[in-house]
């Protein structure tokens, strides 16, 4: 777990407001080779968590490596502080992995988040690695409608700031909404997650880690 890891909601609020201007909204990757889905699920009646990380080849999204961690929740579910809970179970994944990713694609928000710092800020923020958000629903803002077709996008709003998108990524199905979590431009993050995005609504990298986190 890192250092000084808040334990209640005050501390992780003022760490949220302190880090969110470490986030780099530019494109800061090298040449993508792989990429990383990450999920949490829970066991033994919510008490453990256990954290996946699959990486695939980039662009033919094949399975490359993957890492599944178990450890307790230490952090409460309380909306809009998720990273504290599966944040430090995340990076024990990682740091297990034989392949590392050049890019995460997180099952959740980045700024789009109340305080411009969801999940794949703050895991791009600690690791360095550039970072994706790309959720299944809306947290904050809001979006003009969307053409039906297949690559539709349009910004997310929230207080007259653009904090992502709302894509669709399968003609005629829900949109997932897309946001920068570090070291990316939201353009470059779109077109990532469209590449990710072959068949179903969610990416490939989100459903083979949520296939690992829900375990046998």
């Amino acid at each position: 777990m890192p250092e000084s890891w808040p334990t209640r909601a005050a501390e992780a609020i003022a760490l949220q407001q302190r880090l969110r201007d470490q986030v780099i909204r530019d494109d800061q990757l090298e040449p993508v080779h792989f990429v990383a889905g990450l999920d949490v699920g829970l066991e033994h009646e919510d008490n453990v968590m256990r954290a996946a990380v699959a990486v695939l080849s980039f662009p033919d999204l094949r399975m490359a490596d993957q890492a599944v961690v178990h450890g307790p929740a230490t952090f409460p579910y309380i909306p809009g502080l998720l990273s504290f809970r599966e944040v430090p179970v995340l990076l024990e994944a990682l740091e297990r992995l034989g392949q590392q990713p050049d890019l995460l694609l997180c099952d959740g928000q980045g700024l789009a988040h109340p305080r411009r710092f969801g999940l794949a800020c703050h895991l791009g923020v600690l690791t360095g690695i550039p970072s994706i958000g790309v959720a299944k629903s809306l947290l904050i803002g809001r979006h003009d409608p969307l053409p039906a077709r297949r690559g539709a996008w349009r910004p997310l709003l929230d207080s007259g700031e653009v904090v992502g998108a709302a894509l669709r990524t399968r003609d005629g199905v829900a949109p997932v909404y897309v946001s920068i979590g570090h070291k990316i431009s939201l353009e470059t993050a779109i077109d990532f997650t469209l590449v990710c995005t072959p068949r179903y609504r969610l990416p490939e990298t989100t459903r083979s880690a949520h296939r690992l986190a829900s375990g046998p």
